[in-house]
């Protein structure tokens, strides 16, 4: 079986987080300044016009899978 298993590249699970953020007009390298700096989601929708939510699933995003989404092979 080891003969015949090739090396494939991850994959994504989900879009990354800068496709996310373009998604909902929210600029990439301002929201994760925003996020170093330690801001509130109320402050940073505030910012960029959209929903408290919004950020929030961007924040949860950063925090659970990082700015990519990939997984490697099992």
């Amino acid at each position: 079986m080891a003969e015949d298993f090739r090396s494939r590249a991850p994959w994504g699970t989900e879009p990354g987080l800068k496709q996310k953020t373009e998604e909902v007009g929210v600029d990439f390298d301002r929201f994760i300044a925003h996020l170093a700096a330690n801001r509130s989601d109320t402050e940073i929708a505030r910012e960029f016009g959209v929903s408290d939510k919004t950020i929030s699933h961007l924040r949860e995003h950063f925090e659970q899978l990082g700015i990519h989404s990939i997984m490697g092979q099992d």
